[in-house]
């Protein structure tokens, strides 16, 4: 094989690499019509989301601390509003609802809920993209002691 042959191959397989690291999953639009609580949404496909990387207090099983606090914050951050899905590895839990990052106006809801002391970051292999930026604003709502860190 020609030195030049070889130097094609490498280029043209690096810049597959290159492009096949650009192609995530596709981000999808959505209108919110429903919130469950502080990390679980309805769509307009009457499917439920669920943010990956977070754990908000409960609103269905009875209201834990911060439950409906985080609810409201969450309504009157996406409710009726169009969002962006970003999914991560997995596509759905195992009740069926769909896994995704959720974006609105820019704003990437996951890390605000964990900002505002209204979620907690919780690790969930093998989605893990964020796990380090919303571990980062846990540590941080919680030093300042935002929403359900103030008691503590």
């Amino acid at each position: 094989m020609k030195p030049e042959t070889g130097l094609s191959l490498i280029l043209a397989a690096l810049l597959l690499l290159t492009l096949a690291a650009g192609c995530g999953p596709p981000l999808e639009t959505a209108t919110v019509t429903g919130v469950i609580d502080g990390d679980t949404i309805v769509i307009d496909t009457g499917q439920q989301v669920h943010y990956i990387g977070i754990d908000a207090p409960e609103l269905r099983e009875g209201v834990e601390d911060w439950g409906a606090e985080a609810w409201r914050v969450n309504r009157h951050l996406v409710e009726g509003k169009e969002v962006v899905l970003e999914r991560d590895v997995s596509d759905t839990a195992a009740d069926g609802s769909l896994l995704r990052y959720v974006y609105v106006d820019k704003v990437f809801v996951n890390a605000e809920m964990v900002r505002q002391g209204l979620a907690e970051a919780s690790s969930a292999p093998p989605d893990v993209k964020n796990d380090r930026n919303l571990g980062g604003l846990e540590a941080i709502a919680r030093e300042a002691g935002r929403g359900m860190w103030a008691d503590k």
